[in-house]
């Protein structure tokens, strides 16, 4: 198991070092490149109520993509992981500037004050992080484990989505048995189908 860990920890250097590598020009225009495939993206198009996560280091951006959603009348959902209780709320944004707000951590969260809570079963669609990813499905994220456990708790029907620069897509991710794998991925060359 710890040998996992290593080598994932390996992977993610790795790929953040060619990801550090872009110019910002070519940042953005990858960036812009994710965004429209998967905008135009069928599972994407025909969702409702759509998942997204936060962009933290190593993950692509997702405000731009969130605001653009919103603007096109679909119903942005932010989950908020609580590490003492383990639970997690879904929250329904509506502005980006206005119903988020900096969390304990520093990250930016939903304002629970503002914001009205979401059931998991009315996720259409969900747009999972990762730093690394392979053809199969398999991802790496940041850790912390809280996308592995959440997955396992939606609908069968909900798609798992990441979006991803080409450079994050490697040839195999290291996997243990707590891991969860992703339907899909939206990169900036191409839609990778695990289903």
């Amino acid at each position: 198991m710890e040998e996992t860990g290593e080598k994932k920890r390996e992977i993610i250097s790795e790929v953040a070092a060619i990801l550090d590598g872009f110019s910002p020009e070519e940042r953005v225009r990858k960036q812009k490149t994710v965004e429209e495939r998967l905008f135009e993206f069928a599972n994407f198009m025909e969702a409702k109520v759509v998942l997204f996560y936060l962009a933290k280091e190593g993950e692509v951006e997702t405000r731009e993509i969130i605001e653009t959603s919103l603007s096109r009348g679909k119903v942005v959902v932010i989950p908020v992981f609580n590490r003492e209780t383990s639970k997690t709320v879904l929250y329904k944004v509506e502005s980006y500037s206005e119903d988020l707000v900096h969390g304990a951590d520093g990250w930016m969260v939903p304002d629970g004050s503002r914001c009205k809570t979401v059931p998991i079963d009315q996720i259409d669609i969900a747009i999972i992080p990762g730093q690394a990813f392979d053809e199969k499905g398999g991802r790496i994220g940041v850790g912390d484990k809280f996308y592995d456990k959440f997955a396992q708790k939606l609908s069968i029907t909900t798609r798992k989505v990441a979006i991803a620069f080409e450079e994050q897509v490697i040839s195999q991710v290291p996997t243990d048995s707590r891991n969860k794998y992703i339907d899909i991925i939206v990169t900036d060359k191409r839609t990778i189908y695990k289903i």
